[in-house]
């Protein structure tokens, strides 16, 4: 009779699982890469407070009363000035995206100023994203008092009739009231459609190969790119249910504002939807078992949420997280969709992430056809 416990065949079992651990080399990847991407995301790349914000000055007579307050702002770590513009100009880099700011120093700012007849200075501020602006709106009506104050030679008289003078302005465009859902909730479609596509579809080869039907698949007289588009185009389909849903559900239970075009819109999700079920099918030609594919769809899915700015203001991050977040479809995805439900953008203002999401579809097609093979070895 065995004995209830033998040291022995502990041994051996322990010594079996590591053999098996050893063999599948992507969850023993897994275990160490997750812990350490993490560690290095949140340590270093996320931040809620995000320092040089791209701005904008339209200031038609640039005096030194207006230069001090630019020069002050900058000062603060928040603004960056990188564009001076006109008014049009100005409106355009704000649509989409290129700055959050856009700061106007009226022509008749200095005249004022001499004159002590209280100046105004405008702040235009893209606040989709509430958690962007609300560390540099907070500062900017001290600093810029405080700097005017400065030039003029009288920083000394700190009464509050002196700090009174200079009125700011803000507008906060295109989320007036700060709700935090007009920014999520489009967000949302994107990482819902993600979630499920790629993994759904990373799932399509694999699952073939489990259920040993795959030889059925590869003797039939169709090409790589035929067995592609038959398994990934069902999942178009569920996708666009998907998108229907939560556009639907984004204006009747959170009220949020559609301004663009629909047609638009739909477009860039058809888009976005046919790159991740590109890249689900690219998974599925590098995993042998549906457990792998899970876990490299998880691989990838972690990152592109941290880096992408869904969960995070993307400016807040640094130079190089940023350059490793545009890697990720969902990036794009979040710029187009925010512009043009929120801010109703046209074609123009964002055609340089539709481009970005084309070229995402057409180099994930172009890798799985590479990788796709005709034999099981």
């Amino acid at each position: 009779m065995n004995r209830l416990f033998s040291l022995r065949r502990l041994i051996a079992l322990w010594r079996k699982e590591l053999v098996q651990m050893r063999r599948d080399r992507v969850t023993f990847a897994m275990m160490l890469g997750v812990p350490l991407m993490q560690l290095v995301l949140f340590g270093f790349a996320i931040n809620n407070d995000p320092k040089g914000l791209p701005a904008a000055l339209v200031a038609p007579t640039q005096d030194r009363y207006s230069r001090a307050i630019v020069t002050a702002l900058e000062l603060t770590g928040y603004y960056r000035f990188e564009h001076i513009a006109g008014v049009a100009e100005a409106e355009a880099l704000l649509e989409r995206g290129a700055v959050s700011f856009v700061v106007t120093v009226p022509s008749d700012f200095g005249r004022r100023v001499d004159r002590g007849d209280n100046p105004h200075l405008l702040i235009e501020a893209d606040a989709t994203d509430p958690a962007v602006a609300s560390g540099a709106i907070s500062t900017l009506s001290t600093v810029a008092a405080q700097a005017l104050l400065h030039e003029k030679g009288v920083e000394s008289q700190a009464d509050e009739e002196s700090r009174q003078q200079l009125q700011v302005v803000v507008h906060r465009r295109y989320n007036p009231e700060g709700i935090t859902q007009y920014n999520i909730v489009p967000g949302l479609l994107g990482v819902i459609l993600q979630m499920t596509m790629v993994m759904m579809t990373s799932m399509a080869l694999t699952r073939e190969t489990e259920r040993g039907t795959m030889e059925n698949l590869l003797a039939m007289p169709a090409t790589a790119l035929e067995i592609m588009l038959g398994k990934v185009m069902p999942y178009l389909a569920v996708g666009a249910v998907q998108v229907v849903v939560v556009l639907v559900a984004a204006r009747l239970l959170f009220g949020v504002p559609f301004v663009g075009a629909l047609p638009l819109l739909l477009v860039g999700v058809l888009v976005f939807v046919l790159a991740l079920v590109l890249l689900g099918y690219t998974i599925s030609t590098v995993a042998r078992t549906q457990m792998q594919a899970m876990q490299l769809t998880f691989f990838y899915f972690l990152p592109s949420l941290l880096l992408s700015g869904f969960m995070f203001p993307f400016r807040g991050m640094p130079g190089w997280a940023q350059v490793l977040g545009e890697l990720f479809p969902l990036t794009h995805f979040l710029r187009m969709i925010r512009a043009v439900m929120l801010k109703g953008a046209g074609y123009a203002n964002v055609q340089a992430p539709m481009a970005a999401l084309v070229l995402f579809a057409l180099a994930f097609a172009l890798l799985a056809l590479a990788r796709f093979r005709r034999t099981l070895d």
